[in-house]
């Protein structure tokens, strides 16, 4: 009986969990042994007692745990000392970034231990149940949207009283991907105008059927992958986008910045005189922080007051909505090892022609 481990992240950094009671009720259904670290989920709310009852099995440490998993799932990849403790021939499911993880992935090598990180899922229908990126980035634009407006010293919906109208307050996106257009959705449910810009074309469709206006520069350029991320624009193309952009945010209320190009820095799109010329009492909430940010002046885990505008650098939204994102990321990995399972040999089965199995194995 092959076992599947999972150990506690580093709360510091990432609250989420790999594997949830319904997904370990799942597994044992398969036919897996479901080993976890002790108080795994207690952060959470949720007791060892639960799992137990789903026929989970505990040890008392992270060591424990990775010496006796023959599959171990993680939120994020390890850390080097913690390759140590992982046993030779295993195999690794987390979110991995190759590029950063050149010594990590030596150490794997040297244990013959595979590596798969769902960051690479591809674009496929059938990698949609799998897609981590997708029902995290949903959840990010969701909260990026609740915690702006929370900020935000003014009301949202306009309102019209005796007293007066209060206007309703103009909100811009950023990046029209998974998290933009999540935000695009919540932000227009909640009473906003809601514009949005994107390097890629395609967008504008969608931004429109979701009630925000679509901010573009006539130029005709490709700048979308086969995959269907963004990709780096000409030169030409970010001038006009940053002259549009300019103008557009001097009467904007709250920016809520999402641009990823994956694998790469943050691209920086709202540059330091654009801010300058905002109006006092803007807010620009920057969910691309961790990997540099799209606003100039943001810092991770602060708030930055720049002539009355406040910068919000979010290092990880997720933290604060931990469970739904658990719940969400630990089906995302239950589906892929389902695709690794083979039924009839009840083994699992590294079938390299698979594309979801070929593209996100690092090694």
């Amino acid at each position: 009986m092959k076992i599947i481990g999972s150990a506690k992240e580093d709360f510091n950094i990432d609250k989420r969990i790999s594997i949830t009671p319904e997904t370990t009720k799942k597994f044992v259904g398969l036919g897996f042994s479901i080993n976890l670290e002790e108080k795994y989920a207690e952060h959470i709310g949720i007791s060892d007692d639960v799992y137990k009852k789903n026929g989970a099995h505990f040890s008392i440490s992270k060591e424990e745990v990775f010496k006796k998993s023959d599959i171990i799932l993680k939120v994020n990849e390890p850390k080097s000392e913690e390759v140590n403790f992982i046993k030779n021939d295993a195999i690794l499911i987390a979110q991995f970034n190759p590029n950063e993880n050149k010594v990590i992935i030596d150490k794997f090598i040297k244990k013959n231990i595979k590596i798969f990180s769902l960051n690479l899922l591809p674009r496929i229908t059938r990698a949609q149940s799998m897609d981590v990126l997708s029902s995290q980035a949903n959840l990010a634009g969701y909260k990026a949207v609740i915690e702006s407006f929370s900020k935000f010293e003014k009301a949202i919906p306009m309102m019209m009283t005796a007293a007066g109208t209060i206007p309703a307050a103009k909100v811009l996106i950023i990046g029209a991907g998974v998290a933009g257009l999540q935000a695009i959705a919540t932000a227009k449910r909640m009473g906003a105008i809601v514009f949005a810009t994107d390097v890629r074309a395609a967008s504008k469709e969608q931004v429109e059927s979701l009630g925000g206006k679509f901010l573009t520069v006539d130029v005709s350029e490709n700048t979308e992958t086969e995959d269907g991320y963004a990709k780096e624009a000409s030169e030409d193309f970010k001038k006009k986008q940053e002259e549009l952009l300019a103008e557009t945010l001097k009467k904007i209320d709250i920016v809520i910045c999402t641009a990823l190009i994956p694998g790469k820095k943050a691209p920086l799109i709202i540059k330091e005189n654009m801010i300058s010329k905002m109006q006092s009492g803007a807010l620009i909430y920057d969910l691309a922080a961790a990997q540099g940010g799209n606003s100039a002046f943001t810092e991770l885990d602060k708030i930055i007051n720049k002539n009355g505008v406040k910068i919000i650098g979010e290092r990880n939204i997720l933290n604060k909505l931990p469970i739904s994102a658990s719940n969400l990321y630990a089906k995302n990995l239950f589906n892929f090892i389902l695709n690794l399972y083979d039924k009839e040999s009840k083994k699992i089965n590294i079938n390299l022609e698979d594309e979801i199995i070929n593209k996100t194995l690092i090694k």
